[in-house]
């Protein structure tokens, strides 16, 4: 019988930008703290439609078998029936990043 592959939408915070690529393995990988993506999807390449944020994803990503992405940077992960466009987008306010405790120097009130 044959077994269905699995495709998967991540949605995560880049340098001020949110990402959404989609992959076919995503785990916990071997190191604490980040998830591990590995086999990117892009879109075929056809003449008539070029998808300039999707050719910036897939020049980034050129020749990178697999990418760590911390856990605080992750907005979501979801296992999707189909691959849409890979994509860049700005911050915005909407999505804020999940609030990071540092050291013990913080003064309370």
């Amino acid at each position: 019988m044959a077994t269905r592959s699995r495709t998967y939408r991540i949605a995560f915070h880049n340098q001020g930008k949110v990402y959404e690529v989609y992959a076919r393995n995503v785990s916990h990988g071997g190191m604490p703290g980040f998830v591990e993506v590995e086999k990117l999807l892009f879109g075929e390449k056809s003449a008539l439609v070029v998808d300039p944020t999707e050719e910036k994803l897939k020049t980034e990503f050129a020749n990178v078998e697999r990418f760590y992405v911390p856990l605080h940077a992750v907005i979501r992960i979801d296992e999707v029936s189909k691959q849409g466009p890979s994509r860049i987008t700005a911050g915005g306010d909407k999505v804020l990043p999940f609030p990071m405790v540092y050291g013990g120097s913080e003064t309370r009130n």
